[in-house]
C-alpha cells in the first residue's frame, strides 16, 4: 500500500477531531441534533485551519443513519461511503479548475436529481472565491432556493471575494488560526501513534512555523520525519531540514545592529548563510521578532500574542526595555521594504549586508531636515521674488552651515570636550553607591533600562569606577559614543565631574577572579553576598 501524507491520514472524521474551532463545532453540531439545518454555508479562514475537513464531517453527520450526539457514527453504509469517497451524494468541486458558466450550469442540472441514498446532496465547492462572476450569477437562484434534500458548503480563504449576493444567501463561519498549545498537543499526539522520536521544543517549533494551519503543521512534521527517518527529531534538526535559524540569531542581530557594529552584523548573515538558511525567510523571521520586541514593549501582557515559552517571553521583555520603540519602528520600516525588494533580487545576501550597513550608519540615509531646509531656501526666494542660482547658494550655505559635523568630527569633538571635564577622585566616588540612582535616572530610557540592574563598584587599586553589567548583551548594548556621552553628562549632572570607568558583567567578573563589592572602598556598611563569585 502505498504511503499517506500525515495530513490526509488524520483528517478529522468526527467533530470531535475538529481541533481549535469549539464554538463553529458546537453551532454545527446543535443544527445537527436539532434538525435545524441550513441550505447554504460559507467557510472562511486561512489555510489549514479546517475548512473543508469541517465540511466534509457535516456532510456524513447530516446523512448518517445512526448519529451519536450530532457526530457520525463512521459505521453506517452512508459513512463508510463518504469516508472513501465512493458516495453520490457528496460532490466535491475545486472552484480553481471548475470555475465557468459551464460549471454552474452542471450544477442547476444536477440537483433537480434527489440523493441515492441518505437524506442529503451536498456540494462541497473548495477556493469559491476562483468562481467568476458570470457563474455566482448563474448560481444565485439555485443557491437561495434548492431542493430541500441539497445543502451547498462553500470554503474559501478569500472571503471579500464573494459577492455580496452571495454572502447574504449563507450562514457565514470564520475558522480562526489554531492556537499553539492545540497544535503541539496534536502533533504529539500523532508523533506517539506514528512512532516518531521528537523532543518537545521541536514541537513548539513547528508548532509555530506552522502559524495557526494544522495542515501545515502535520506536513512540517512529516518532513522532518522523512529527512531524519528512524531517527530522534532534536530541535536543531528541525532547524537544519526546515531552512530556519535558531531564533536566537535574532536577539543577537538585533543587539549587533543596536551597537552600529557593522562587523558583528554582516558576520551573523555570513554564519547564516554558509548553513544553507533561506535568506529571504531570514529576514521575515526577524522582521516577526522585532515585531514581538515592539509588543513586549508597548503591551502589558503580550502571551496571549506572542507565541513563545515563558522564559524566552521574559529574555524578550528584558530585551525590549533596552531598545527605544522608534529605533525598533524604524528597523521594521527597514527590513519591511527589504523583504519587498528580496522577491526580485538576484544577490540576496548583498541586499541584505547594504540594508544592515544603512542601519548601523544611520548617516548614510537621505537626511529629511536637510530636505526641508532646502526647500524653505526655495519658497521664501520665490516670495521675495529673488530666486536665482546665487541667491539659492547662498542660502543654501547658511543651511549647510548648520548641519550636523560628520561622524569622525563629532567623536574627536566629544573626546576632546571630555579630555576638559573635571575628573572624579576617590573622594568623590566614595558614596556613587547612593548616587547610582540618579545618575542613571537621568539618562536615556534604552541606556536606564540597562544601568537599573548594574552594580557600580570602585578598584582599590587605581580608584577607577567599575560598572558590572548584568550580562554580555547588555554591555553591548552600552559599548557605544552614545551611551558615554549620556555616562558623561549624568555624571556632571549629579557629581559635576567624571570619573574614569570600565564596564564590565557578571560573567567577565568571575572568568577574571576580581570581585569588587558592590560598595565603595571606604568601608560602608554593606551586606554582600558573593557566593555566586565562589
Amino acid at each position: 500500500m502505498s504511503y499517506t501524507a500525515l495530513y490526509r491520514k488524520w483528517r478529522p472524521s468526527d467533530f470531535d477531531e475538529i481541533k481549535g474551532q469549539d464554538a463553529i463545532v458546537t453551532t454545527l453540531r446543535n443544527q445537527i441534533e436539532a434538525n435545524r439545518i441550513g441550505h447554504a454555508y460559507l467557510f472562511c479562514g486561512t489555510r489549514g485551519t479546517g475548512k473543508t475537513s469541517a465540511a466534509k464531517v457535516f456532510a456524513k453527520a447530516v446523512n448518517c443513519e445512526h448519529p451519536e450526539g450530532g457526530n457520525p457514527c463512521g459505521k453506517c453504509e452512508s459513512c463508510r461511503q463518504i469516508a472513501d469517497g465512493s458516495s453520490l451524494n457528496v460532490i466535491e468541486m475545486d472552484a480553481a479548475s471548475n470555475n465557468g458558466i459551464d460549471d454552474a450550469r452542471q450544477i442547476k442540472e444536477s440537483v433537480v436529481y434527489s440523493p441515492t441514498n441518505g437524506k442529503y446532496k451536498v456540494y462541497i465547492i473548495d477556493e469559491a472565491h476562483q468562481i467568476t462572476k458570470d457563474a455566482f450569477n448563474a448560481l444565485l437562484k439555485t443557491l437561495e432556493e434548492p431542493p430541500a434534500y441539497v445543502i451547498f458548503i462553500l470554503a474559501t480563504t478569500e472571503p471579500h471575494k464573494i459577492p455580496v449576493t452571495i454572502l447574504s444567501r449563507c450562514q457565514r463561519y470564520d475558522f480562526k488560526r489554531i492556537a499553539n498549545d492545540t497544535l503541539e498537543a496534536r502533533l504529539r499526539e500523532v508523533a506517539d501513534n506514528e512512532n516518531i522520536d521528537i523532543e518537545d521544543k521541536a514541537i513548539e517549533y513547528i508548532a509555530g512555523k506552522a502559524e495557526g494551519g494544522m495542515r501545515d503543521a502535520l506536513s512540517l512534521l512529516d518532513q522532518c520525519s522523512a529527512f531524519f527517518l528512524g531517527k530522534k527529531i532534536t530541535y536543531e534538526r528541525a532547524l537544519e531540514v526546515l531552512g530556519a535559524v535558531d531564533t536566537s540569531v535574532f536577539s543577537e542581530l538585533l543587539r549587533s545592529l543596536c551597537a552600529g557594529s557593522v562587523t558583528d552584523c554582516i558576520g551573523i548573515i555570513d554564519r547564516v548563510n554558509n548553513q544553507g538558511r533561506d535568506l529571504t525567510q531570514f529576514a521575515g523571521d526577524f522582521v516577526w521578532h522585532m515585531r514581538n520586541v515592539l509588543l513586549a514593549r508597548s503591551a502589558k501582557d503580550v502571551s496571549d500574542v506572542v507565541d513563545i515559552s515563558a522564559e524566552n517571553l521574559a529574555l524578550l521583555k528584558k530585551e525590549a526595555e533596552a531598545i527605544p520603540e522608534e529605533r525598533l519602528l524604524r528597523y521594521i520600516r527597514v527590513f519591511s521594504q527589504l523583504l519587498n525588494d528580496l522577491k526580485f533580487a538576484a544577490q540576496k545576501r548583498v541586499l541584505i549586508e547594504i540594508t544592515v550597513i544603512r542601519i548601523c550608519r544611520p548617516q548614510m540615509e537621505t537626511n529629511l531636515d536637510s530636505l526641508n531646509d532646502r526647500l524653505k531656501v526655495i519658497e521664501d526666494l520665490i516670495e521675495q521674488g529673488n530666486l536665482t542660482k546665487e541667491s539659492y547658494e547662498k542660502g543654501v550655505s547658511a543651511v549647510t552651515d548648520r548641519e550636523e559635523p560628520s561622524e569622525k568630527e563629532a567623536k574627536t569633538a566629544a573626546e576632546q570636550k571630555a579630555k576638559e571635564l573635571p575628573k572624579a577622585t576617590k573622594d568623590d566616588l566614595a558614596n556613587i553607591n547612593k548616587k547610582w540612582h540618579d545618575i542613571y535616572s537621568s539618562m536615556p530610557a534604552m541606556y536606564t533600562a540597562c544601568l537599573r540592574t548594574s552594580t557600580p563598584s570602585v578598584s582599590p587599586d587605581d580608584g577607577k569606577l567599575i560598572i558590572q553589567l548584568l550580562d554580555d548583551t547588555v554591555m553591548m548594548l552600552c559599548d557605544d559614543d552614545v551611551f558615554a556621552e549620556s555616562l558623561q553628562k549624568a555624571f556632571m549632572k549629579v557629581l559635576g565631574k567624571v570619573p574614569e570607568y570600565e564596564l564590565s558583567s557578571v560573567r567577565q567578573t568571575k572568568d577574571s577572579g576580581q570581585y569588587y563589592p558592590p560598595t565603595s572602598i571606604f568601608g560602608m556598611d554593606v551586606d554582600i553576598d558573593d557566593s555566586e563569585f565562589e
